[in-house]
């Protein structure tokens, strides 16, 4: 039942926010596309109780429930930046708005880029780990909290991942070639 909400709740979300900028930017009509998305976080406190009574009912925890908790951090950690990075796209497409703004591709301005991508990423993980602790807590000494240990050491991974690549562009910045500089000096004149 749990895998099956968390599948809803994905498809739900991709669904709300066609949605909420198809009334943003096709049919003109910003507040109720802004109503749509803002009932975004209500699939995950919808997740989140759902899973609550599950273990409350004495479900044995397993990687099922650590989906879900994994699920809710990332979506709480990512799912403001997806929909911005959608609504520009969107906006861009069919409303005149700007073109969206690319990453920068070098120096130091790129490795701010990936510490904030990293930032981003690090927090997903970090309310995962929090809401993993708690179902163990929730769970107690009496049940095997083995499985949702194991969610947090995978957790701990993505932390460590994105800390080595966000440190790497600072580290070893990706510097533009001589062609590049040359052409963009060139254009300066």
């Amino acid at each position: 039942m749990i895998v099956g909400l968390i599948v809803a709740c994905e498809v739900a979300f991709w669904v709300l926010l066609a949605a909420g900028l198809a009334f943003r930017y096709l049919w003109r009509m910003p507040r109720t596309g802004l109503a749509l998305l803002l009932c975004e976080p209500l699939l995950e406190v919808v997740l989140f109780v759902v899973t609550a009574i599950d273990l409350k009912n004495g479900a044995e925890p397993d990687w099922r429930h650590g989906l879900a908790a994994v699920y809710i951090g990332f979506t709480a950690g990512l799912g403001r930046s997806t929909v911005r990075w959608a609504d520009a796209r969107v906006a861009h497409r069919f409303a005149g708005g700007p073109p969206p703004v690319k990453p920068p591709k070098y120096g130091t301005a790129r490795a701010v880029h990936e510490w904030k991508v990293a930032g981003r990423w690090i927090l997903s993980a970090l309310v995962a780990l929090a809401l993993l602790q708690g179902a163990a807590w929730y769970v107690g000494d009496d049940g095997d909290t083995g499985s949702l240990r194991a969610w947090q050491l995978r957790m701990v991974w993505v932390i460590g991942i994105n800390v080595v690549i966000a440190a790497s562009y600072t580290l070893f910045p990706r510097l533009p070639e001589a062609t590049e500089a040359a052409d963009a000096s060139e254009r300066e004149r």
